[in-house]
């Protein structure tokens, strides 16, 4: 199940050629990638009619699972699996996972570690929240993704204007502008990613990513992931318990979850977590079993009951750099020097941004000018390779 936006159909569908699986693919519009496969049109803004088309395609064609590539196909998935009779999470539990409202709360109930948070829907209620949290606050949509519209505030009297902003980028994406916001305590320290997959409830943590580069705001761009953490064991055990624990208290039963959280003196703090794998090209930083077997395969192969568990990540370190996005305005190029696609530990440099189209950083935008993936025999010299590779390249952006 891919949106017509989606990074990641290619290397859903090379996983499933290199599985030996057969593919209908769910979209609002037939991809190009794979003409002559099945093909279902869905409707991303509606769960419930899209779900009915998919298991009407299951009718007349086998269906063994249904895998969703990113955020907009997991509602639709769980809905379709339950139509179907096929193990997947529960529909309310996949639809938690989209509202970082209903996230917080479900969290929040089962006390779970997370950033004192409340629900405003008025500049007044901004402005309140910031005199009761006595600190830096986070404001949010509650239904965007890849830090779209998310904004750090220090001040009371900035409560109000931050929130319109947030708000007129939630109408710019097309959603409802009046809906109310999220408003967190900002939580200082490291922020780490967390990969897994579920089985039957259990979660199986496939790789912890350390986020080197500081997210203080006032908007949170992601740049650098490198695997594996260099976080104490300590702290990395109680990594394992708390997502653990927040996957429970949002009751997803099956198939991947991506969780971010920060390490706040030490303890753990859930930023969130989605029912999908790592966003954009990232999972390519991932290669598992002796023959590097992708991610995406680790989540067919879950899909179709193929393995109890999953194959282990490869010993080395690796990582991947987004490339940041300097400016707002129309993209004209990106510059790689031939020595920085020749620096030791650089495997590849995928451009995906197409020079001429609109390109703006977080909070406005939501996408990634490109990836730059690395591994070593560490994770120091990783990083240090993609902070090098990231120094060398220029963006010309009008």
């Amino acid at each position: 199940m891919v949106p017509n936006d989606s990074y990641r159909a290619a290397d859903f569908i090379a996983a499933a050629e290199a599985l030996g699986v057969d593919i209908s693919i769910a979209s609002e519009e037939r991809p190009p990638l794979r003409p002559d496969d099945r093909f279902v049109r869905i409707d991303c803004a509606d769960p419930e009619a899209s779900a009915r088309a998919v298991a009407d395609l299951a009718a007349t064609t086998p269906v063994d699972a249904i895998v969703a590539a990113d955020d907009a196909g997991v509602e639709i998935a769980a809905r379709a699996s339950a139509l179907i009779g096929l193990p997947a999470n529960p529909p309310a539990a996949a639809a938690s996972t989209l509202d970082k409202i209903a996230m917080r709360r479900a969290l929040a109930a089962a006390e779970v570690p997370q950033p004192r948070f409340e629900v405003v829907t008025s500049d007044d209620d901004a402005a309140r929240v910031m005199s009761v949290f006595e600190g830096p606050v986070v404001v949010k949509p509650a239904d965007m993704s890849a830090s779209r519209g998310v904004l750090r505030v220090d001040r009371t009297e900035n409560a109000g204007p931050v929130v319109e902003r947030v708000r007129s980028i939630v109408a710019a994406a097309g959603r409802d502008r009046d809906r109310p916001l999220l408003m967190e305590r900002y939580v200082d320290g490291p922020e780490i990613a967390v990969e897994g997959i579920v089985w039957d409830g259990d979660v199986e943590v496939l790789a912890i990513f350390d986020k080197p580069v500081p997210l203080t705001g006032p908007a949170f761009e992601e740049t650098i992931f490198v695997t594996p953490s260099r976080l104490d064991q300590g702290v990395l055990a109680e990594v394992h318990r708390v997502t653990r624990a927040a996957n429970s208290a949002l009751g997803l039963t099956q198939g991947p979850i991506h969780a971010e959280l920060r390490i706040e003196d030490g303890v753990p703090v859930v930023i969130e977590v989605a029912a999908r794998t790592i966003g954009g090209l990232c999972g390519r930083s991932l290669r598992f079993g002796l023959l590097g077997a992708p991610l995406e395969t680790m989540v067919l192969r879950h899909a179709l009951g193929m393995r109890k568990r999953s194959l282990h990540r490869q010993t080395n370190a690796s990582g991947v750099a987004m490339i940041p996005i300097p400016d707002s305005g129309i993209l004209r190029s990106v510059d790689i020097p031939d020595d920085v696609r020749a620096l030791a530990g650089v495997t590849s440099i995928e451009i995906t941004a197409r020079a001429g189209t609109p390109v703006a950083p977080p909070p406005d935008g939501d996408r990634y000018l490109g990836f730059i993936f690395a591994v070593a025999d560490d994770p120091d010299t990783v990083e240090s390779t993609l902070r090098a590779a990231l120094d060398r390249i220029t963006v010309f952006v009008d």
